[in-house]
């Protein structure tokens, strides 16, 4: 004789809700939230900075290093042009991440990976920097595909 009495799907019922029998995709998981919390916390920094790279790139052509032939070679001012927008707009949607607006995951997913894409392209000028960027942009990108809504959620 068992201890446990049967559920009608043959399973043991070990009598109200364990902890154990939580589904991992439910919204209140410690792993789904708190990547998506520390995704949003990452989109802040990460727009902060690249404008950040992206003004060093506008002032001073001195910062970055001075590379030879490159296929996607632009001058330092039209990258840096490009890091202060896209910063910008990673900053807004980290914000609007925090506050759980239901358009920042999917376009923080976008601009992340337009992030990875820019960082990619400037690699010659700052390699060690950009693969940083880019690490951060694919967990950025993981943290927020990853997340699961509840079914009742309307």
């Amino acid at each position: 004789m068992s201890q446990h009495a049967e559920s009608p799907s043959g399973r043991p019922s070990h009598g109200g809700d364990p902890s154990w029998a939580r589904r991992p995709d439910d919204r209140t998981s410690g792993w789904v939230t708190g990547g998506v919390v520390f995704a949003g916390v990452l989109l802040l920094l990460s727009g902060a900075l690249t404008i950040l790279q992206g003004i060093a790139a506008i002032a001073e052509n001195d910062v970055y290093a001075h590379i030879g032939a490159y296929v996607y070679k632009m001058n330092l001012t039209g990258w840096g042009i490009v890091h202060v927008v896209l910063g910008a707009l990673v900053l807004v949607t980290g914000y609007s991440l925090l506050r759980d607006m239901t358009w920042a995951r999917i376009t923080g997913i976008v601009l992340a990976s337009l992030s990875l894409i820019a960082q990619f392209l400037f690699l010659p000028y700052s390699p060690v920097w950009s693969v940083v960027m880019m690490a951060i942009d694919v967990f950025v990108i993981w943290a927020l595909a990853s997340r699961q809504e509840h079914a009742s959620r309307v």
